[in-house]
């Protein structure tokens, strides 16, 4: 079958919005339903679904996702905002500043980008609406930065990629940190310049960092180090040895547990149920997706596909930088239009091969093609913090599209930066050993 042929009736039955699950599984069965000698029947397709769900590295999926709904149910976030406004909210931008490091400290507690934006959200935009910031300012802080719950470990795109690659997740976890980082100081120095072109109502902030002050640190540090804690411990046990992700994944859970019912007393048992009815039937529709893409993926290499995008990627250019580039905009474009883990199902058995032949880790590429999932993840029509922020604030979602540009512009700096130095990546994993 004509390569351009089958990717352009995969295009269209995404643009029709088909369910993507759906369209992977169709066009797995496509190619031997127009040829019958190709050897990728109906029975292979099965058992090449089954295969990609009978992972033990992709069940810290669930897991991560029921910790993310249970800490968010209880919480945590308003105690990290305070906790980090104690020390910078006296400053230029200082309570801006403090929304964006709870969303890069609550996206190691999560590791999913929507649940960031919701669960950072729905404290901090109407917090910073009374401070007298406008709403589209606030809900386009929340919207960019909330991106980093996907790239700041633990990840659940880190846990997908790895299991589509066959890389350590363990080694994208500890890659993923500096990046993370890197990408949440752009995001404030541009919130620092905005608040300095726009100003800011000092007597009103001035009067609730009193307040936060007036608490003290140690009240301060008491109400919130439980929820300080919890990175560490989910991250802590996957650095040190002492667990996998997915049995840290397991600890996250019943440390969250444990947190929000016996010590912070916001969440009572009977409403456990919901929860993880929740938490079941988001990872119901990702697994048939996980699924379905792994038979894609497969009946792709049956193809010979990837050999044959790499080696014409590849014959556009000898130097680095331009398939670098030309890989970049892919993922962009590819982010845009198609959600998180889908993209990393389908691309990874297409870029990694491309990204290895011009000598980049695949490690370091997981970092790389994350971080462009990640702003995907803010751009219409597919934007999915996009239409989480709007949904809270009511905004039109193309006017708080228009609105996170420039914190796109930031990120996109950083992503470059990513890109064109990998020691910021690799560092870390390589040192850990």
């Amino acid at each position: 079958m004509a390569i351009g042929v089958f990717f352009i009736i995969l295009a269209i039955l995404l643009v029709i919005a088909m369910p993507v699950g759906g369209v992977f599984g169709m066009m797995s069965l496509l190619p031997s339903l127009m040829n019958p000698d190709f050897s990728f029947a109906a029975a292979d397709v099965a058992r090449s679904m089954f295969a990609g769900m009978n992972s033990f590295t992709l069940l810290a999926v669930p897991l991560f996702m029921v910790s993310g709904m249970i800490m968010a149910e209880g919480g945590l976030s308003e105690r990290l905002f305070n906790f980090f406004a104690y020390f910078i909210g006296n400053k230029t931008a200082g309570f801006p500043c403090a929304v964006v490091v709870t969303c890069m400290f609550y996206a190691a507690i999560s590791g999913s980008s929507p649940a960031t934006v919701s669960a950072v959200g729905a404290m901090t935009i109407p917090f910073l609406v009374n401070m007298g910031y406008e709403t589209i300012f606030a809900a386009a802080i929340v919207t960019v930065a909330g991106g980093l719950g996907v790239i700041i470990p633990p990840s659940i795109s880190y846990i997908v990629y790895s299991a589509a690659a066959n890389s350590s997740p363990s080694r994208l976890f500890t890659a993923g940190i500096f990046p993370g980082i890197l990408i949440g100081i752009s995001l404030m120095i541009y919130c620092y310049y905005y608040c300095k072109k726009h100003g800011e109502d000092k007597e009103k902030l001035l009067a609730n960092y009193k307040e936060i002050r007036a608490k003290g640190f140690l009240p301060l540090l008491k109400e919130s180090f439980w929820a300080l804690l919890t990175p560490v411990i989910i991250l802590g046990t996957i650095y040190s040895g002492i667990c996998s992700p997915t049995e840290s994944a397991v600890i996250s859970v019943f440390y969250g547990l444990f947190v929000c019912i016996f010590i912070y007393k916001t969440i009572k048992i009977q409403d456990l149920g919901h929860v993880f009815m929740e938490g079941a039937k988001t990872y119901v529709n990702i697994l048939f997706v996980i699924a379905a893409a792994t038979a894609f993926a497969r009946c792709l290499t049956m193809l010979r596909y990837p050999q044959t995008i790499s080696e014409s990627v590849l014959a556009v250019s000898n130097s680095k930088v331009i398939i670098l580039l030309i890989m970049n905009a892919i993922m962009l474009v590819c982010g845009m239009i198609i959600d998180n883990i889908p993209n990393i199902m389908i691309l990874t058995p297409i870029m990694v091969p491309i990204a290895t032949a011009v000598g980049v880790d695949p490690v370091h590429f997981g970092i790389i093609m994350t971080c462009n999932l990640a702003i995907g993840m803010v751009t219409p029509p597919m934007g999915i913090n996009l239409f989480v922020a709007a949904g809270m604030t009511k905004i039109p979602m193309l006017k708080l599209a228009r609105a996170c540009v420039p914190f796109l512009i930031a990120f996109i700096i950083s992503l470059m930066i990513i890109t064109f130095v990998p020691a910021l990546s690799m560092a870390l994993p390589n040192a850990i050993g």
